[in-house]
């Protein structure tokens, strides 16, 4: 039996954790006493027994951590951000580095949200060297408040809240965004996008832009979407067209669901790459189930829930 052990259970993304793996009757969740969740011993002790170690924890953490892990067996999957650039871990994004990869590994860095999104748009257009590597590009992405974790949860459904937050809010205004790092190392590019992402008050949902002109361009829309349809192929990122709601795109499209969808509009002058998802789904947990679904052998889909809108 495959032993599970979940290092910050209680966030957001650890409780989303859990509850994909609530019924899986081939995995055994090793679960803390209350009273010795945080105890470095007991922490340490349940990562050690455990085939895989969930991390959802903040940065420093997270590092702190996978010190404590020892046995050599045991496969660690980091959601935080503090191991998606360092070489000695698998960017646990199977579709672009390769099943092959992530199921070897026994140290995956899970990806970020807003980053997903971007970098299943850019990467097999750099790859395919359709858009330049020094290319000066742009992404705005749309995201539910459940992105901000629990205190921003609290915060949007709290009954006296602020009357701002009924309206998007744009952040990272300072252009240092914690995403930008593996945003511009997975897809091999010379600088960092402008990113704009964009806080709304609805639950969860995710809506990444890239928006090109046809002179940045190497090939046309028609080669896009080929590099997409050859690069996506499997059940839980997919190319679709016609995809639109009566000319509209909803960032709440895959609330609830862990696939994704890529889709390309525009004119053919003016181009926008976009990738809906869920932030909580193959933004976060649903990519972290995934990725051990794939590292234990495992039907890659077991525990998630796919959305019935791929229409391609």
């Amino acid at each position: 039996m495959t032993k599970v052990f979940i290092d910050g259970s209680a966030g957001t993304t650890g409780l989303r954790i859990r509850q994909r793996l609530a019924g899986r009757s081939e995995l055994t969740l090793l679960t803390l006493p209350e009273e010795v969740r945080k105890d470095p011993a007991a922490r340490k002790e349940a990562m050690n027994g455990a085939d895989i170690v969930f991390l959802c924890l903040p940065d420093a953490a997270a590092v702190e951590a996978v010190s404590l892990v020892e046995n050599p067996r045991t496969c660690v999957i980091d959601t935080s951000t503090a191991h998606r650039t360092d070489p000695g871990w698998v960017y646990g994004f199977p579709e672009l580095v390769g099943k092959d990869r992530v199921a070897a590994s026994n140290r995956i860095a899970n990806p970020g949200c807003h980053a997903s999104g971007f970098i299943a748009l850019v990467k097999p257009l750099t790859d395919a060297g359709l858009i330049d590597k020094g290319a000066a590009l742009c992404c705005f992405s749309l995201t539910g408040y459940s992105g901000g974790g629990k205190s921003m949860i609290a915060q949007y459904e709290a009954p006296d809240r602020d009357p701002l937050l009924g309206a998007p809010r744009q952040y990272a205004l300072g252009q240092q965004h914690k995403h930008l790092k593996e945003m511009v190392l997975l897809c091999s590019l010379e600088k960092a996008p402008v990113f704009c992402p964009i806080v709304a008050d609805f639950y969860s949902g995710m809506e990444v832009t890239v928006p090109l002109f046809a002179g940045d361009l190497k090939g046309s829309p028609e080669d896009i979407k080929n590099a997409y349809k050859a690069a996506y192929t499997g059940p839980l990122v997919h190319f679709d067209e016609g995809c639109d709601e009566g000319g509209f795109l909803s960032a709440a499209a895959y609330s609830g669901f862990d696939d994704m969808e890529i889709s390309v509009s525009g004119s053919g002058e003016r181009i926008l790459l976009t990738a809906r998802f869920d932030n909580l789904g193959k933004g976060a947990s649903g990519a972290a189930i995934q990725n051990m679904n794939i590292r234990l052998g495992l039907a890659e889909t077991a525990g998630l829930s796919l959305s019935e809108r791929k229409t391609s």
